[in-house]
């Protein structure tokens, strides 16, 4: 399956948990960033276990020396 998100049958073999709070308990020890839908379930991205960016790489601002800034 190549969906937008996991299938609750890869967060649990992701986890190596079959219970719903045990797998939230590992996908926080994990640092994987999910959320939990209105039934209760985790929900990850593929992206974020993938290691893709889910959108354009954050922007670093220009170095400005102390003396050139105003305010």
């Amino acid at each position: 399956m190549s969906g937008t998100f996991l299938s609750p049958d890869e967060i649990k073999e992701l986890t190596g948990r079959s219970y719903i709070k045990l797998q939230i308990e590992a996908l926080t020890k994990m640092g994987l960033p999910f959320f939990v839908n209105g039934i209760g379930r985790p929900v990850v991205t593929r992206s974020a276990v993938e290691g893709r960016s889910s959108g354009p790489a954050p922007q670093k601002k220009a170095w400005t020396p102390r003396v050139l800034k105003t305010g």
